[in-house]
């Protein structure tokens, strides 16, 4: 990666299969080495801001079968808890713990909020098709719109209503679910909102669907502290038994043919 702008890719490895130097690693290794890093992106629009160190080192935690990655919220919480692999990476590549560490979880946040998008989204539209089928009330997809009212679908029928945000998860696990403030304060003012969250297949369908009692999450939210302090987003953690199995305040309005995941 340091070479190669310089000297082009021939040049390069005529250098690196031939000087003594560089005969630590075989021409095999070295051709594997370039293949991984060509199919990594790293030999192409290079971020200027980061240094080669730091790019391999994303690189190696978004293609590499890492098993702690999507939980390092949870369990690399300091510098001094990297993970051992981690850390062996970051030393050969020239990275202190903090840098690694923050590398860590600036990889994972990105690819937290865009996977969480990803499945949110579905998971909205399969349940608001889901009671489409399922009910004869008015199904509204107001998410679909905006997400500004603190609720994701409303459901009409008559004099009954009802007000779900949807939380969505592939994982088997571990729920875990992002409340915003504005959901926080529909939730507080507005008695017919319901918490509705839904475990997805990897092909993102409806294979569990849980309520979760608005008196439950009131007891998990921060408070603000000061007058100049305020909390926009909580995050929560949620018992599998604090979620009750489909949506019970819809079982008046389900229709005989329901789904009964509902």
């Amino acid at each position: 990666m340091e070479k190669l702008p310089a000297n082009g890719l021939a040049r390069c490895r005529a250098l690196f299969t031939t000087h003594p130097e560089y005969s630590d690693i075989s021409p095999t290794q070295y051709d594997a080495a370039y293949r991984w890093l060509d199919e990594c992106g790293l030999l192409h629009d290079s971020e200027d801001a980061l240094s080669d160190g730091r790019r391999v080192f994303r690189a190696a935690l978004l293609a590499g079968d890492v098993h702690w990655f999507l939980d390092a919220d949870l369990y690399v919480r300091k510098p001094a808890e990297l993970p051992i692999d981690a850390g062996r990476a970051a030393a050969i590549l020239g990275l202190s713990e903090l840098q690694a560490y923050q590398e860590v979880h600036a990889v994972r946040g990105k690819v937290d909020a865009v996977e969480r998008s990803r499945i949110g989204t579905a998971g909205e539209t399969a349940l608001a098709e889901l009671l489409s089928s399922s009910t004869a009330a008015k199904i509204e997809h107001v998410a679909a719109h905006s997400d500004g009212y603190g609720y994701d679908i409303a459901v009409h029928a008559g004099l009954r209503s009802l007000y779900i945000e949807t939380k969505a998860t592939t994982r088997r696990n571990r729920l875990t679910i992002f409340l915003s403030r504005r959901e926080y304060e529909e939730m507080q003012h507005n008695p017919l909102w319901q918490l509705v969250v839904l475990r997805l297949t990897d092909e993102l369908t409806i294979n569990a669907i849980g309520s979760v009692a608005s008196s439950w999450i009131e007891t998990q939210i921060p408070d603000d502290r000061g007058p100049y302090g305020r909390w926009e987003s909580c995050r929560i953690d949620v018992p599998a038994e604090q979620a009750a199995s489909g949506i019970p305040r819809l079982a008046p309005l389900l229709s005989p043919a329901a789904s009964p995941l509902l």
